[in-house]
């Protein structure tokens, strides 16, 4: 393979495809929040249908691995695009003719999780069937500006969208582009890894168990991971367009501190494309303590939408290092025919319990107020990275060198 990562055409088609696709997400995500807004006006409602998208995610990602192991995982994604893309539609169909339900809603979002459970496994897979190891970082660092400026250019499009002709028509957006993924994976053609000889599916899930509590590094990242989404982001996910409905000025204002976050994650991907920390890991969560708990504290404030924005610019940068970097991390030091199950246990670490903070954000803010809630989500994010810190084996985990990228077994 010549040229790195971008030599490859499979890896060219797969950076366009879910480019394209992110672009579709990064919509939905101011389109949904306001179709459900306006719809009910409760921020219960939308807690509900986020976490109708997030529950399926949970119980079918293991499901998800242990087949894109045993599959294709090219053809597996394309389904799950097949799939997400026919939900999305018909929820944009419900929504611009006037007829859509909450319940309705929670239902197709559901379908969607589930096609996204068997998708996020195959794709962390696939990325090292189309590039050489050693192009593993830059690989993943292209995906990463890729998906990001579909972040600055999302939130925009979604705030114009919104607000001229309806959020339904974001959702119609999202499902098109689906499609546009779905085309881009049939055309690539790679040289899927070595499939190992089929087992049950409860041996294949054991082993891709043992294989992810094996590595402390691993599990110990992941269990933070899991305890920010549900008590960091999920808060920030149902109340931050409230915040911005309140005392912004609406879809406007939330559209644009997601668009400067997908600056900023643009910024954190065309530094990944360079960046080598020694010990990756302790770089990453270290780094993530300087944006995101500022953004959630100035969100409980209603902080001038200028500040928020600066806030959300470094958020999107240092998460977006985070990502690149964990991705991998995780792509180097697990064996190919494990990659999947694996990412699969670190799917399911990461979202296990983020329904729960989804559901739960918007009672507790009615309860306690919003401001209280995202200032308990800051502090709550903080403590828990600062845990994850204190683990010898995140901190210490080195960086390989490209003649020492074959992963190691596990102790």
């Amino acid at each position: 393979m010549h040229g790195g990562a971008w030599g490859g055409r499979s890896f060219r088609l797969f950076f366009f495809g879910q480019g394209v696709s992110a672009l579709g997400d990064r919509i939905v995500s101011v389109a949904l929040a306001f179709a459900v807004l306006d719809l009910t006006g409760s921020v219960s409602d939308l807690g509900a249908v986020l976490a109708a998208q997030t529950v399926p995610v949970v119980v079918f990602v293991l499901l998800g691995g242990i087949w894109s192991d045993r599959l294709s995982r090219r053809r597996v994604m394309l389904a799950s695009d097949i799939v997400r893309a026919a939900a999305q539609g018909a929820s944009a169909a419900l929504l611009v003719s006037g007829a859509a339900h909450v319940w309705q809603l929670v239902v197709l979002q559901a379908l969607y999780g589930t096609a996204q459970g068997f998708f996020g496994p195959a794709a962390v897979a696939l990325v090292p069937e189309t590039v050489a190891t050693a192009d593993l970082q830059q690989a993943n660092a292209l995906m990463a500006v890729s998906q990001n400026v579909a972040n600055v250019v999302g939130p925009a499009l979604a705030g114009v969208l919104v607000a001229s002709i309806g959020p339904g028509w974001g959702l119609g957006v999202d499902a098109g582009t689906f499609l546009a993924s779905a085309a881009s994976l049939a055309m690539m053609r790679v040289d899927a890894a070595a499939r190992a000889e089929r087992s049950s599916m409860g041996h294949e899930l054991r082993d891709g168990w043992r294989a992810f509590r094996s590595r402390t590094w691993l599990w110990a990242s992941v269990a933070g991971f899991m305890a920010g989404n549900a008590l960091g982001f999920s808060p920030m996910q149902v109340l931050g367009p409230e915040v911005a409905r309140r005392s912004l000025g609406g879809p406007a204002a939330w559209a644009a501190i997601s668009t400067a976050s997908g600056i900023g994650a643009v910024l954190g991907g065309s530094v990944g494309m360079r960046w080598r920390p020694r010990f990756p890991l302790r770089a990453i969560f270290a780094w993530s303590l300087v944006g995101t708990p500022a953004l959630l504290a100035l969100l409980a404030d209603a902080a001038p939408l200028a500040a928020l924005v600066t806030a959300a610019v470094v958020s999107g940068a240092t998460l977006t290092l985070l990502n690149l970097t964990w991705f991998t991390v995780v792509q180097r030091e697990i064996p190919r025919d494990e990659l999947s199950r694996v990412s699969s246990w670190d799917t399911l670490g990461s979202y296990a319990i983020n329904p729960v903070g989804l559901a739960v954000a918007g009672p507790v803010a009615v309860t306690v107020g919003i401001a209280a809630t995202l200032y308990a989500a800051a502090a709550f994010f903080v403590l828990i990275t600062l845990i994850v810190l204190a683990v010898p084996s995140v901190r210490d985990l080195a960086i390989r060198t490209p003649d020492q990228h074959a992963p190691t077994p596990p102790p």
